[in-house]
């Protein structure tokens, strides 16, 4: 079936198997607790996270994709705004009965990003960083709230059964599904300072259920990842039976990753000088802190649940030197007990290349400017 009949054709699969009932592990699709996951080390790309197609914020070229295997890596994860690919009226908030109209032109966008990075011999994350009524970001006005609406988890589930038919020929290695970035319960989902919580477990589970049996229809063997609770930080513990694999967070302590950005601080100019190993409060922040904070995740990767940290990394308002300390600690942390990352991001201000620090020596590298330090560091751990 040629591309453009295969992408119309999932659309109209999908909303068959979106409005399908939950499925427990005894009645609906053969489940068990998942395999060790791939030690993945890669980055995240942006191509698709902005709603606004036209306010797109990178084009991630085939070179990219190539610098990165040939640096050693071979894991990319795409986050997506789902209004990126869905066709309305961008002049006034999206209603409900917009979510799921598909833009075909923009599924074509996505489905070349997965395929060149495939070709250079990267595994693909595909995550819904906003999904039908939730995004941990603000920034656009969802019609419903995922975590209190059936029709908002109807969409959802739509949204999954699409992808995942759109790309039911892609194996294990090649694809994930990442279904919903960073779950939390969250006040007003339009204030970005809103007081954030857990999602209530069972809500939670029942969201990834729905999402696993859908995307399992499409291909029984499709690889299913669920982030850990309340922004990514909590393990997922009432899932056990489920072949869903789990990705945490490598921003921990706050005051070190995302120093000064003030999407996170209200008053980012007024914080202290950080340092790494850091004390606050009476609290060392040191490489012992980090093995007790990411203890839980440790723990559940011994059981054989797959684990990945799936977003890792320091704002470029972090001094670098304290940046590169602390990523060093982190990364052995992780990498002792055999788990992945993914930074975030490749290119931007998290990023190896044009990051708009004002302490670092750059290089050149083919006109971009390469953070070589980060980079050797990020290779200590390939």
């Amino acid at each position: 079936m040629r591309r453009r009949e295969l992408i119309k054709k999932a659309g109209t699969l999908a909303l068959s198997a979106a409005g399908l009932p939950l499925l427990s592990a005894a009645e609906g699709l053969v489940a068990r607790p998942v395999s060790k996951l791939p030690r993945w080390k890669g980055f995240n790309v942006l191509d698709f996270f902005n709603p606004d197609p036209t306010n797109r914020r990178q084009h991630t070229p085939e070179e990219y994709f190539r610098w990165m295997a040939d640096w050693g890596f071979d894991f990319v994860r795409v986050p997506m705004a789902y209004p990126y690919y869905v066709d309305f009226d961008r002049t006034r908030a999206i209603r409900r009965d917009e979510v799921c109209r598909i833009s075909v032109e923009r599924v074509h966008e996505i489905v070349d990003l997965v395929d060149t990075a495939n070709h250079c011999g990267l595994h693909v994350s595909l995550n819904l960083h906003r999904a039908p009524g939730f995004c941990v970001n603000a920034g656009f006005e969802e019609p419903y709230n995922l975590w209190e609406d059936p029709e908002a988890l109807d969409a959802f589930a739509f949204h999954w059964a699409y992808w995942a038919k759109v790309f039911r020929h892609k194996t294990r290695s090649q694809i994930s599904f990442d279904l919903l970035n960073e779950p939390c319960w969250r006040e007003d989902m339009n204030d970005q300072f809103s007081k954030r919580a857990a999602v209530p477990k069972e809500r939670y589970r029942s969201l990834i259920i729905k999402g696993f049996d859908v995307i399992r229809m499409a291909n029984p063997k499709h690889l299913v990842i669920a982030d850990g609770n309340n922004i990514g930080t909590e393990v997922i513990d009432n899932i056990p039976e489920l072949d869903v694999a789990q990705s945490c967070r490598g921003y921990a302590p706050g005051l070190v990753s995302h120093y000064r950005a003030p999407w996170v601080f209200q008053q980012p100019d007024d914080l202290p000088a950080v340092s790494w190993p850091h004390r606050d409060n009476g609290t060392l922040y040191d490489k012992a802190w980090l093995r007790e904070h990411f203890a839980p995740w440790i723990t559940l990767a011994a059981q054989g649940t797959g684990v990945h940290c799936g977003e890792c990394g320091a704002w470029r308002e972090t001094p670098h030197r304290v940046a590169l300390a602390w990523m060093d600690d982190m990364f052995s942390v992780l990498t002792e007990h055999d788990i992945g990352f993914a930074l975030w991001e490749f290119d931007g201000d998290f990023g190896v290349l044009n990051s708009n620090r004002r302490d670092v020596q750059y290089d050149d590298w083919y006109g971009h400017k390469l953070d070589r330090k980060l980079l050797a560091l990020l290779q200590k751990f390939v």
